[in-house]
């Protein structure tokens, strides 16, 4: 079975060289590696691993965290491996058919960003109307988004009163971008976490801004 590993490492030659070994260790098998966020002496990194059937993901943490100085952030189920130059071949896809642009950028965006989920809504007078959802959207929808209209990227707060309860006993992580204009926006989610990093809401924004060009308004 597959998992992403979300890992705090100091940021120094060897390092993620030690964890690596660790997790090899326990016949834990990694199939891919993405840098997230460097700050001065840390770096954040997801690493998909592949374990053996019969091991509880609980020993990725133990091996992971017996390399000095490493923090593991979170441990979760990953389908798939991770493809992290879908960038240009999302673009692509919106701008060959922009009328589905919207359908096709919100089913695309989750595999990007090592999201659970992604939906498009816009503010109307009278109300919410969601525009796309990926396949795995939830079912239940926020009755309303009072931090619209949207100005910038940001990450938000899963615990506040607009999130829906099923959302929250998941513990899942959002984060939003203007998609075009303020009161059209992708939300994305992440149930059970990791939290968003800045630099993957920049890199959600930046994303958003070059695709809101080719869609329709």
């Amino acid at each position: 079975m597959s998992f992403l590993i979300r890992v705090q490492l100091p940021d120094r030659p060897g390092t993620l060289g030690a964890v690596a070994s660790a997790l090899g260790e326990i016949g834990a098998d990694i199939l891919s590696v993405d840098v997230v966020e460097r700050s001065p002496g840390v770096a954040v990194d997801d690493l998909v691993v592949e374990l053996p059937s019969g091991r509880l993901p609980d020993v990725l943490i133990t091996a992971a965290e017996s390399v000095e100085g490493v923090e593991v952030d979170a441990v979760r189920p990953y389908a798939g491996v991770l493809d992290t130059h879908r960038e240009l071949e999302l673009v692509e896809e919106v701008a060959a058919e922009p009328v589905k642009g919207v359908e096709v950028f919100t089913e695309g965006v989750p595999k990007i960003i090592r999201a659970g989920w992604a939906v498009v809504a816009r503010r109307r007078p009278d109300g919410l109307e969601r525009l796309a959802a990926s396949t795995a959207a939830p079912e239940t929808r926020a009755v309303e988004l009072p931090w619209m209209p949207l100005a910038k990227a940001r990450i938000l707060d899963g615990e506040e009163s607009w999130v829906p309860e099923t959302w929250r006993e998941l513990g899942t992580e959002l984060a939003a971008t203007p998609l075009g204009n303020p009161d059209r926006v992708l939300l994305v989610g992440r149930p059970g976490g990791p939290m968003f990093r800045a630099a993957e809401v920049a890199r959600l924004a930046h994303l958003a801004g070059i695709v809101s060009v080719v869609l329709p308004d």
